[in-house]
């Protein structure tokens, strides 16, 4: 059996299509079509059910996709280890969230990046989670950091770390809402306190609202911008009240630039994943990234 082919099963297989497996092999999808389809007449199966969106694999598609992917990444493995040497420096593209790609995962990374013959260049791009994942299922990252785990086989995840989210405000604002009023009245005492978010829906607020308080902001934004480092400097200014991952505002509560309005017994949480394409982690600079983030994100949680 062509190994090409195989290669191109298992790719759509992944992506659960095959305009996203052209993209992925550098084909043109007609070329993948003929490519699965002559495996298809040489097994005597058929290997797909073609839908409106994407492809389903029949039960044959499944088994063999079990059976042959293993070996093809073991195969990958292999050929990008004889690449490896020391002249020649691979590239690892990371992409996710800029606030804790800038504060958490560039600064572990960059300790691999050199040319010692194990090291890789890195290169780095922002962006949320839609677009992060879409773009790692496009080619156009190696590795990801994601708040959402994604769906479907093309993708695969592990869990990195939680982050606990803190409701902040500056210390003139505390003072006049009082240090009793949330504790006491909830929700109901921070009705009336100007918000900044990072996006009009208020994301961190309502998320927190509905964990702790069990209800929705009562105010709107008042300043909205799309980092939460600016999102802090307003907060700690005295623009109203923010909702912040401890990682990110603990150095400005240990100096006193915001103060914690409340203190829940349990604080909301999210979860990050980093996220690969599968089967990639067969190649070693990919490998030794992802495992590097994952030793350093036990420091973080």
């Amino acid at each position: 059996m062509d190994l090409a082919l195989l290669r191109t099963f298992v790719t759509v297989h992944r992506a659960g299509s095959f305009t996203r497996a052209a993209a992925l092999l550098g084909l043109s999808q007609p070329a993948v079509t003929s490519q699965i389809r002559t495996l298809e007449r040489q097994l005597g199966r058929p290997l797909f059910l073609r839908q409106a969106r994407g492809v389903t694999p029949t039960t044959i598609g499944d088994e063999l996709a079990h059976k042959a992917a293993p070996h093809l990444d073991a195969l990958v493995e292999i050929a990008e280890t004889g690449l490896d040497d020391e002249s020649s420096l691979r590239t690892l593209h990371l992409a996710g969230p800029p606030e804790f790609t800038a504060e958490r995962a560039l600064p572990a990374l960059t300790e691999l990046t050199g040319e010692d013959g194990q090291g890789f260049a890195l290169r780095a791009s922002f962006g949320n989670a839609e677009e992060t994942l879409e773009g790692l299922a496009a080619g156009h990252h190696d590795l990801a950091i994601s708040t959402a785990r994604p769906r479907g086989a093309l993708l695969t995840a592990t869990p990195l770390c939680d982050e606990e989210h803190v409701l902040v405000t500056s210390p003139a604002r505390a003072e006049q809402i009082g240090p009793e009023k949330p504790r006491r009245k909830g929700a109901l005492a921070l009705e009336d306190v100007p918000v900044v978010e990072v996006h009009e829906s208020l994301p961190f607020v309502s998320r927190y609202w509905a964990s702790v308080f069990d209800s929705r902001p009562g105010a709107p934004g008042t300043v909205i911008v799309p980092d939460l480092r600016a999102v802090l400097a307003c907060a700690a200014a005295g623009a109203g009240l923010a909702v912040l991952p401890r990682y990110l505002c603990a150095a400005a509560l240990k100096r006193g630039d915001v103060v914690a309005l409340h203190d829940p017994a349990v604080p909301p949480l999210r979860t990050y994943f980093l996220v690969v394409r599968t089967g990639t982690l067969a190649m070693p600079h990919i490998a030794r990234a992802h495992e590097w983030l994952l030793q350093a994100a036990d420091d973080w949680c």
